[in-house]
Formats: C-alpha cells, structure tokens, sequence
C-alpha cells in the first residue's frame, strides 16, 4: 500500500473541506501516474486511521471520486480507481538545467536577449538607476483615482464596465486629438486614433500589419532592441543604418534604397533609444521624401516628445507627413507611471481599424474606466500641469546628475548632456567591465544596468543609458556615490 499518510496532508486551517481535500490528492495521484486504473483504495476505516480524520469524511471523499468519474465501487471488494482510464506514466522530477524546456509540448523560443534587469528587485532595491523612466512620485495618482473612482460611482459610469471599442475610450481619443494638435501640430480626427497598452503594443501592432516573412526593415544600428525582436518575429529582416550626432543617416539610407526593396523604417526622431540623440529637420523631411519616392512606411516612435528641456522640440514626421506614410506611436506610461499602461498610435482611419481587428486577437479592448479618467485628466488641465511641472524638476535633476558625473567621473565615463528625454548615454572607460560593475554595485545597494540589453549584431559599445529622472537629487547623489567607490 502507498503511504497515504504522507501523501495526504490535511490543512485543517484551510477553507476547503476535508473530504475535497481528500479527494483531490487522490486526483492528483491518479493524474501523476502514481495510482493506475484498476488500483484498490484503502477502505475508509483504514484510510481515517492513517490521516487521521472521521471515516464518514473519507466515505464522503470517495463518494465524490466517484461522481467526478475517477473511482469506481464494487460490490463486497472496495474501491477502485476506474478502470477505463487511461494508463499515464509516472511523472519523473524536471531536470534543473534552466536551458532545457519542461512543457510537454513543441515550442520554439526566438528570443535570444536576456530580460532587462531593471525592475528585477524593484520592492528589494533601496535604490535604482534605470534606463530612464518618470519619478512616480511626482504623477498626480491621486487624482486619476479620484476621477477612477468618481466614474465608477456615477450611474453612467456603470457602462464603462461593460465591452467598449476596442480602439478604446472615445473621450480618450478626442483628448488625444486636442493635445497633439496643441503641442505637435499634428492634427486628427479620433478614427485616426487606437488606444493602446503602451507604446509596445502600437509597434507590435504596426509591425504585424505592415511587415510579412523576409520583408526588410531598416532600423539603425543602435536600436530599441524590444522593437527589432518584434520586427524579427514577423520574419522580417533587419537593415541596420548608422546614428549619429544627427539622427539616422538618410543619406546612407538612400544608397541602400537604390538596390533593395524596403517596406518600412522603424524610427525614434526625439530622443534616440538608446543613444540620446535628437534627428535634424533636415533629414526629418529627406526622410519622409524617400518615403514617398520610394513608397516605404514610416513607423515614428516618440515615446517621450513632451520632455525636452534646451529648446522647442522638432515637429514629428507624422507632422509634416501630406502622402499618409508615417505611423505615429506615443505614449503615456513613459510619460505618467510605466506601470499604467496607456498608448496611443496614429494612422489613416483604414489602418486603424485594421489594428483594431488585430489587437481584439490578443487584447479584446483596454481598462475603459482609466482611459475615461485619464481623458478628465486632459480635459480639466491637470496632465498638461503634470508636465509643467516634471519638465522644470528633471531639467534640474539632469544638470545636477550631469554635473556630479562631469567633476566625479571625467576619467570613467564620456556623455553628452542630452537636450531631453530622461536619461544619459554614458559611455564607460573600455577598462571597466559593465557587468562586474553591475554585479558589484548591487551588493551594494544600487542596481544599475549591466549593458547587454543595447547590444546587437553591430553594436556592441561599452555604455548604458543612466536614468536620472526617477531619483531625487539626494538619492543621485547616494546612488552616484556607489557607483564612484566600485569604480576606484
């Protein structure tokens, strides 16, 4: 006989009775291979004795095993497992080796990048540098909940709760329209407009409907690495063009496009993941000529246009764009809070209702009542205060930051002081090793990134963006503190 009384252990504290707690390690030892059909149960009085309960629990326990159909009860022998069930193998312990796949199943695994390792330990880490997000101490949650929670008290409200567009809340999408016409000059209409979960799921969506299997789509040699895996995994092949102090290079982009078909370039005008840098107008409209020359899509990703610090902001392609060739990808999250995830993308009302159609296949339709409370938001100013309000507190935590590493760090780190976005691209010393500074600044204290995650086929620096948006002045200095004493 099995030793019942080790493999059954009752939780007499648990909210779940004791015979369906009987009764369902008797499943799981049935579904595991251990008990095979056919295979007698110990009768209830023996049972009761070894586990220690009522025998009328393990009466009730069996009963219930056999109304689910896994048992069977036979006249003067006992209980038995049922005998029309399938045979199953003893299930064997999984192998420990993290490279070898334990699903039961065929599946293939295209992603070769590791995890970024922000965020990782954030409820451990007393303190982090990261790749350069907003201080979420600053968003004005407490009034977003008061609107989230007003919406929901309100009879009308009530509806929000219910299946919606799935191109997302129709208030959110004409405040939308309002602020990019305010601050972009970009002007639409709401069916111009989805709602996305971030600005990811605007460019996975772009990508899905624009790329097919061995498409070429140029993107530059620094990239956003999470966009060229979404690019990858729609088969497209990846055409990398140098960035440099200007954007991306056109001038070398024409030359590819005179003996290579492209469908689409994938873009960061402001603010260039990773890198920093800002395109010029000049190429700006190079760019959107070629794009009609040559009848190529445009995917713009201006993740973070409403921080920029030194002077006016560039104009978005999409702007400027007369021939309907740039996909527009914004964001809120970058923005607000990364954990609120709000998006939006802009292109012609047909292409929008095809990402519609799309994203019901993984994503019925957003969280209504935020995207409502969030569209107050717009509506009665207090966004728009929000980023008055964080652009004047993060230009002086970037000069305060880019201060401490010019006198503190001359002879480890080179940068630039970038005119915007919420982090610096530092490229370290060739002598220190990134990952062995990750490593040993995490014990101390301090996470920070190790690097691997801006790398590609052809990149390969030895930098890393340093987020100074999220830490207040004295928490830099803390964190910076670290950093210098692993270094030396």
């Amino acid at each position: 006989m099995l030793p019942y009384k080790t493999l059954i252990l009752i939780d007499r504290e648990s909210s779940v009775t004791l015979y369906i707690q009987v009764c369902n390690t008797f499943i799981s030892l049935i579904t595991n291979g251990t008990l095979k059909p056919s295979d007698a149960l110990p009768s209830s009085r023996v049972l009761s004795e070894l586990i220690g309960i009522n025998r009328n629990t393990v009466k009730l326990a069996y009963e219930e095993l056999i109304s689910q159909g896994w048992a069977e009860s036979i006249d003067r022998k006992g209980v038995f497992v049922l005998s029309k069930l399938p045979i199953i193998s003893k299930v064997k312990l999984p192998e420990t080796n993290k490279n070898q796949f334990q699903e039961g199943f065929i599946w293939t695994n295209t992603f070769e990048k590791e995890v970024e390792s922000y965020g990782k330990n954030i409820h451990k880490d007393p303190i982090v540098i990261d790749d350069g997000f907003p201080d979420v101490r600053l968003a004005p949650i407490d009034q977003l909940m008061r609107e989230y929670r007003s919406l929901s008290r309100k009879f009308y409200g009530k509806n929000f709760l219910k299946y919606g567009s799935t191109l997302g809340s129709e208030n959110l999408r004409i405040a939308i329209c309002n602020y990019l016409s305010n601050t972009r000059g970009l002007v639409v209409s709401p069916e111009n407009i989805i709602i996305t979960k971030g600005s990811q799921m605007g460019i996975y969506l772009a990508s899905q409907l624009i790329l097919n299997p061995n498409d070429t789509i140029v993107v530059g040699v620094s990239s956003f690495a999470t966009a060229d895996d979404t690019f990858k995994y729609c088969g497209a092949n990846l055409e990398r063009v140098p960035i440099d102090d200007n954007g991306m290079d056109v001038d070398y982009l024409q030359e590819i496009l005179k003996h290579k078909k492209i469908k689409a370039v994938y873009i960061i005008p402001h603010h260039h993941c990773p890198t920093g840098v800002t395109m010029s107008m000049e190429r700006r409209l190079k760019l959107l000529n070629l794009a009609k020359e040559y009848r190529f899509a445009i995917i713009e990703d201006d993740y973070d246009f409403d921080f920029h610090y030194d002077n006016k902001p560039y104009l978005p392609l999409a702007s400027i764009d007369h021939n309907q060739n740039v996909i527009y990808i914004g964001s809120i999250s970058k923005t607000f809070a990364p954990a609120l995830r709000i998006g939006f993308m802009v292109g012609s009302p047909a292409f929008i209702e095809a990402a519609g159609s799309l994203r019901k296949m993984i994503d019925r339709q957003g969280d209504t009542l935020l995207e409502e409370a969030f569209a107050i938001m717009y509506e009665n100013g207090e966004m728009e205060r929000h980023f008055r309000k964080s652009l004047k507190i993060y230009k002086q935590r970037r000069n305060h930051f880019c201060q401490i590493l010019s006198s503190d760090f001359k002879n480890e780190i080179d940068f630039r002081i970038p005119e915007g976005g919420l982090a610096v691209w530092a490229n370290f010393n060739e002598n220190i090793n990134l990952i062995k500074m990750s490593n040993e600044v995490g014990k101390k204290g301090l996470s920070i990134n190790n690097g691997n995650f801006y790398k590609n086929d052809k990149f390969s620096p030895n930098a890393i963006r340093m987020g100074f948006a999220s830490l207040a002045e004295n928490e830099m200095e803390k964190a910076l503190a670290i950093l210098k004493s692993v270094l030396q």
